[in-house]
Order: structure tokens, then sequence, then C-alpha cells
């Protein structure tokens, strides 16, 4: 998988399209990813105890109610920012060779930009 933890993405698709936001989590086996404030979705929870609360006296219960968190998005619908160029890009890999190793590194595939993306 071409997108990693902590890369910044442009939205192809869906009702965010064209934003983009910081990559929280990617998750490589279902190929999805979650971004930073986009594509939230509303979840009604209802107040649980919390944990290990129990030794500061009372029980102390979490806030119910309805919470917006970050739903995953598919891996197609999004494409990766150059961080020189700042376009989204699609993401090459070169061999690079550091210090008698060789090392798989993320190229941006614009012509006129072909920077790293890994700093």
């Amino acid at each position: 998988m071409k997108v990693k933890k902590g890369d910044v993405v442009h939205i192809l698709s869906g009702k965010d399209r064209g934003k983009q936001g910081r990559v929280i989590q990617a998750d490589s086996k279902a190929r999805r990813v979650t971004v930073e404030n986009l594509n939230l979705v509303k979840r009604h929870t209802r107040p649980k105890p919390l944990r290990d609360a129990s030794r500061m006296g009372g029980t102390q219960m979490s806030a119910g109610g309805v919470i917006e968190r970050a739903a995953p998005l598919p891996i197609s619908t999004v494409m990766v920012v150059c961080p020189t160029c700042g376009r989204p890009t699609r993401v090459g890999m070169l061999v690079k060779q550091v210090k008698d190793e060789q090392r798989k590194v993320r190229v941006c595939k614009r012509a006129d930009c072909g920077e790293e993306i890994d700093r």
C-alpha cells in the first residue's frame, strides 16, 4: 500500500470530494484509510463505566449521546499530496542505495516534480 499514516491525502470522490487531510490510520488488509476530520459519521452511544475508575472513589461514566467520528475510506478514493509541489500525485517506487543497503523510497510521479515523498 502506497499510503502511510501521517501522509496528507486528497479525497477524489464522495461527500468530501476535493478536501485534503492527514491519514490517522492505514489498514492494509482491508485497503482502507481513516482521514482526520473527513468522512465524519454520527454514532449514537450510551454512557458506559470507565475502566479502572473504581480506584478514584465512585464509578465514573463516559458521556453518551451523538458522537461524530471519522470513518474509514477505500484506498482508491484518496491520492497522496506531494510535500514538495503540493499537488495530488500518483506514487512511484524507487530503489535507493543508503549506507550499503538498498531501500525503497516513494517518489512523486508528476513530470515536473519527481521528488521523494519520504523524508
